[in-house]
């Protein structure tokens, strides 16, 4: 599994991923999209050109219809890398699991790579520290031994001036959004505080994990649409 891990929405974690999904499959490589959530971000949805996007499956919800990713419509697929996004999703009640890491665990079993991404805030045991930070009670977390699986995490990293700027861009949300998105989670003492926890969590998983073992983590530009790597070295 590939984890694609940021602090805040719009650091460019799954314009990162479609990015280097678009080159594996220059490659050779038989890639998938099992679920892609465009949060109508142009730029996004432009790098899922050519990719083979696997239907969502859809489930009926207190008279609502709501689209959840089709985990056994992958397995029967069965690429050699599927795409999942937002990986701390909680799946609407009716679904064979209740959170999409559990459906990602089974597409590993099956032999099938995961990329995917979430934020640092959904790492369950940073609850109580996210809650101080930004002052907002996270309800979709991730178990820390959850992500800790992961082969591989590539930090995206953007300062919060530039993730501001982008949000006044309109690149993150819809007009309407931006002005309550600037006064609550974007203000930029909580955006610096959450990057500085994201960075600090990621060291510490690298002093953690045994140096025998081939996992990676790196860092990566944000700001910048170029591939650029760095192992981060605390």
């Amino acid at each position: 599994m590939k984890l694609y891990m940021g602090y805040a929405a719009g650091v460019g974690k799954t314009y990162k991923m479609l990015e280097e999904a678009q080159t594996l499959k220059a490659q050779g490589m038989d890639i998938a999209i099992g679920y892609f959530e465009p949060h109508g971000r142009k730029d996004t949805i432009e790098k899922t050109e050519g990719l083979e996007m696997i239907p969502r499956s859809k489930i009926r919800y207190r008279d609502l219809i709501f689209e959840e990713m089709d985990t056994d419509a992958i397995l029967a697929r069965h690429p050699q890398i599927c795409l999942v996004d937002e990986f701390a999703h909680t799946n609407v009640p009716g679904s064979p699991r209740v959170k999409r890491w559990e459906d990602v665990e089974i597409l590993q079993s099956a032999g099938i790579d995961v990329c995917t991404t979430m934020n640092i805030q959904h790492l369950e045991s940073l609850n109580d520290q996210i809650w101080q930070i930004a002052g907002i009670r996270v309800r979709e977390t991730v178990p820390d031994w959850v992500a800790q699986k992961a082969d591989e995490i590539v930090v995206i990293d953007l300062s919060p001036r530039s993730l501001i700027h982008r949000l006044q861009r309109g690149v993150i949300y819809d007009q309407e959004k931006i002005e309550p998105a600037l006064k609550n989670f974007f203000r930029e003492s909580s955006l610096a505080a959450l990057r500085e926890l994201a960075l600090r969590e990621m060291a510490r998983e690298i002093e953690q994990r045994d140096v025998q073992n081939e996992s990676r983590l790196t860092v990566e530009d944000g700001e910048s649409r170029r591939s650029r790597h760095k192992i981060l070295i605390l």
